[in-house]
């Protein structure tokens, strides 16, 4: 049974840095293309960052050279590191498998003084 679990989040000052983790069971990430999206308030979800199983990483324009995108094979989990965080990149932060279209429960960031 495929299963995603993100964690993580978190309150963070303007400016400062949060990893987010997200724990894949049922399946080898390594084998799929996997993605982080995030849904800031009252507005629709949108990519962050994906890897694909040849590494091959992508990113949302808003987001590129913030963020990265990182898989640890042994131990099947998926990183989402995050730098010069603003207010604007307050939401709910999701991990995401195409393949099965499963969305993992999501985790809170809050960027806020």
């Amino acid at each position: 049974q495929v299963q995603l679990v993100e964690s993580g989040g978190g309150l963070v000052q303007p400016g400062g840095s949060l990893t987010l983790s997200c724990a894949a069971f049922g399946f080898t990430l390594s084998e799929y293309y996997v993605a982080w999206y995030r849904q800031p308030p009252g507005q629709e979800r949108e990519l962050v960052a994906g890897i694909g199983a040849t590494g091959r990483r992508n990113y949302g324009d808003y987001v590129k050279g913030r963020v990265t995108i990182e898989r640890d094979d042994g131990k099947n989990t998926l990183y989402l590191q995050m730098n010069n965080l603003s207010p604007d990149d307050t939401a709910v932060y999701y991990c995401y498998a195409p393949q099965w279209m499963y969305w993992g429960q999501g985790t809170q960031v809050t960027v806020s003084s």
